[in-house]
């Protein structure tokens, strides 16, 4: 896709409007004030009964077994399923029947879902441009929801989901998983403290060399437009032609995702956010391509963003952030490492250290004093990111799904919370404008509009 028609594209997305999508998608039922308002006073003893939007990969191998064990503790429990793709709906109930030993309901499409008086909350596992808009249709509905990441890959999409959770009052978790990390907490804690220094630069890597990366070519024979509804699936997105490969493989297609940036880079660049304090960078510029694997993908095997971050009113004091990503090579694998003029913050072997700190004779000779941190352990025992013992399962994620199912309860603000969601897909859409038009990317803040090269992205 040229970037002239990229940009068509998201022109083409940015005019859908949020009624007409609602209604087409099947992720918005029509919305009577009875359904819009409702919602069930949990007591202690209540039951919250949860459906689930979308029976993928991610649901399946890392949100189900993470919910189940904390099911029974907390009293939930799975009553529905929707998926538009038979195959993957019957899967989906078979195997949630199977794990609770209750009759879970099976949906058709979301409306039938959201409908039901008997789902308090849902949890939504969908592809990546579908999460904003399958949300809005949730919390519109009264249901409490888990959305994973990325919030939303579009800023129209952005701001439908932000303004419908702020009108609702639901509670939110976003499925950026470190804010429940019990080591991303601890340096969130470490860098407030004002022990570690100011940011001055911010190392980011997720590296991989796996060829059938988001590549389903089995499950992409098995789809056949009669066992799916192809017209919701697209939602928002411009109309297109029947294509199996974007459906199951939606993460190597844009307008569906933008691949590295959608899947990987919300992650890291949410702990920016967070420990700086700040709600989006400054600037972004982007370069990359699909160097090797030439499968008929859209989005980039590699590429490199490197954002500018600091005080939106203060152009004299700031970061950088380098973010480098291939699916070629896996030599550097998953860092983020944090540098202060007195050390250095990692994230991969969760140490404090003053690697890189201002040693004795360079400070000397400036009539200065010496700066480094000492080296120290970020925790006692590591709370697992990437990987963990339950087939897909981490420990931040068990944590993250735990905290959202606290707050259904407490009412309280989640960690992942709406506003943060939202500054990552900030983030997102400017590193997608920047891809897309190869120019430097700013935002406009009273607009709220992405710009690429001074003029309002996508360009009319």
């Amino acid at each position: 896709m040229s970037d002239r028609e990229s940009s068509e594209n998201e022109e083409r997305l940015a005019k859908s409007s949020r009624r007409s999508f609602l209604k087409a998608a099947g992720a918005g039922m029509a919305l009577n004030s009875a359904a819009a308002s409702y919602a069930r006073i949990l007591g202690a003893n209540d039951r919250v009964r949860v459906g689930v939007i979308g029976f993928s990969e991610r649901f399946r191998d890392a949100l189900l077994p993470a919910f189940q064990q904390h099911a029974a503790e907390l009293n939930f429990e799975f009553t529905g399923l929707s998926d538009i793709w038979r195959l993957r709906r019957e899967d989906g109930i078979a195997q949630l029947r199977k794990i609770t030993g209750k009759n879970v309901m099976g949906a058709r499409n979301n409306a039938e879902l959201l409908e039901r008086r008997d789902i308090d909350a849902v949890m939504i596992a969908t592809a990546d441009f579908q999460h904003a808009q399958h949300g809005v249709a949730a919390v519109r509905a009264g249901k409490d929801a888990y959305i994973e990441k990325p919030l939303a890959n579009t800023m129209t999409d952005a701001q439908d989901i932000r303004r419908a959770v702020q009108e609702t009052g639901k509670i939110v978790q976003i499925g950026t998983q470190r804010r429940s990390a019990a080591n991303y907490q601890r340096a969130k804690e470490f860098i407030a403290s004002g022990e570690f220094g100011d940011i001055i630069s911010v190392e980011m890597t997720w590296n991989v060399n796996q060829p059938g990366r988001w590549r389903r070519p089995a499950l992409v024979e098995k789809l056949r437009e009669e066992d799916t509804d192809w017209k919701l699936f697209l939602g928002n997105r411009p109309s297109e032609k029947f294509d199996p490969r974007s459906y199951v493989e939606f993460r190597l297609f844009w307008p569906y995702s933008s691949g590295i940036p959608d899947q990987w880079m919300v992650h890291q660049i949410d702990t920016v956010h967070w420990f700086a304090g700040l709600p989006r960078p400054r600037s972004v510029v982007a370069n990359g391509g699909i160097y090797l694997w030439k499968d008929g993908r859209k989005n980039w095997d590699t590429m490199t963003a490197v954002f500018d971050y600091g005080a939106l009113d203060d152009p004299s004091k700031g970061f950088q952030v380098v973010y480098s990503s291939r699916q070629t090579n896996s030599a550097g694998d998953v860092k983020e490492l944090y540098r202060s003029n007195g050390g250095t913050l990692d994230l991969d072997k969760n140490i404090i250290s003053g690697d890189g700190g201002l040693e004795e004779s360079y400070a000397k000779a400036m009539g200065m004093k010496a700066n480094q941190l000492r080296t120290r352990a970020l925790v006692e025992k590591s709370a697992g990111v990437e990987s963990g013992s339950h087939a897909g399962v981490d420990e931040a994620t068990s944590a993250n799904v735990r905290n959202w199912m606290e707050c259904v309860r407490n009412r309280k603000k989640t960690n992942a919370h709406i506003d943060a969601g939202y500054s990552h897909a900030v983030a997102l859409c400017m590193t997608i404008a920047a891809i897309q038009s190869g120019e430097r990317v700013t935002f406009d803040e009273g607009k709220q509009q992405v710009m690429a090269g001074g003029s309002p992205w996508p360009r009319t």
